[in-house]
């Protein structure tokens, strides 16, 4: 049977930045098993699909597949699926105000919130409230910058600290002075084995410095770690709500409402940027807006026979 599907790149205005999300939209008749073969068919970091719950409006169960299998939860996604819904139609836009879409993922149900202009979305945001853990057993500097590849004295103890913290899943989070430190870190694996790292249980690390050379950003952000290729720059998504606890961790950053702007890679490398809200109270919960923009990419028909 025939299934349209599309190629959005989300946080970014331009085609052939931002992140690659293939969406099927009517994906109604597939099973888990052919959403596995056509997620490694399209080799993408992440393929959406969505089925209608004909009871309610604008309401879908959304799946969501790697090359490698299923993921339970993820960003990125809602973006790309309420970019896609609302630019082909399958939901109606309100240009007054904007348009509610929910998606019940495996683990964690999410209301989008979709802005349109003249008829066509413009802007995504979705709201997550997390419990974060905050650990600070962390490697030493030396530890950090032999398995990041980079000069020990780049990395901030000043303003920051390097945290562990988990909002569901674990990150090191690293803070930099230097934009460029980031972009030229190399992960080390064999440096990362003989330090304390695998002992904190987390597998990816998530560097980030406060200063970027663009005007839109007030963050930059990378994540290496043992499973993530040399040359990789994966999608962030996933840990926004870890840099958000991250910086609410710290007594310097006073109660309120906060917004900032994240960047993820450079003009080289398929620059995102991400916004972020979040509402600091110093509780046990945090409640985070993530939202931004996606361009159609590609439309297609991929022939995917029963099985």
């Amino acid at each position: 049977m025939n299934y349209t599907y599309y190629i959005a790149d989300v946080f970014t205005t331009k085609v052939f930045n931002g992140a690659q999300v293939a969406v099927f939209p009517m994906a109604e008749s597939l099973t888990k098993e052919q959403m596995t073969l056509v997620a490694r068919e399209l080799n993408l970091t992440e393929t959406v699909f969505l089925t209608k719950n004909t009871d309610k409006e604008n309401d879908f169960q959304m799946k969501i597949f790697s090359p490698l299998g299923e993921i339970d939860v993820a960003g990125h996604p809602i973006i790309a699926a309420a970019y896609i819904l609302a630019s082909c139609g399958r939901i109606s836009l309100d240009d007054s105000a904007y348009t509610q879409v929910i998606f019940h993922q495996n683990t964690a149900t999410v209301q989008a919130n979709v802005s349109s202009t003249d008829g066509q979305p413009s802007f995504v945001q979705y709201t997550r409230t997390v419990s974060p853990v905050v650990d600070y057993f962390t490697p030493t500097e030396a530890e950090l910058a032999s398995f990041l590849g980079i000069n020990a004295s780049y990395i901030d103890n000043k303003k920051y600290s390097t945290r562990l913290v988990s909002c569901g899943t674990p990150y090191l989070v690293v803070p930099t002075f230097y934009h460029e430190t980031i972009r030229e870190a190399k992960f080390d694996f064999a440096a990362w084995s003989q330090s304390i790292a695998p002992q904190t249980a987390a597998q990816e690390i998530l560097l980030v410095s406060p200063k970027t050379p663009a005007q839109d950003s007030d963050f930059a952000v990378r994540l290496l770690g043992p499973n993530i290729g040399v040359h990789e720059d994966p999608p962030v998504g996933s840990a926004i709500p870890t840099l958000a606890a991250f910086l609410c961790s710290f007594d310097h950053m006073q109660k309120g409402t906060y917004t900032f702007a994240v960047e993820r890679g450079d003009e080289k490398v398929r620059r995102s940027v991400l916004n972020m809200e979040m509402d600091h109270r110093g509780e046990d919960t945090l409640t985070i807006r993530v939202g931004g923009q996606a361009v159609k990419a590609a439309e297609g028909t991929l022939f995917i026979p029963e099985v």
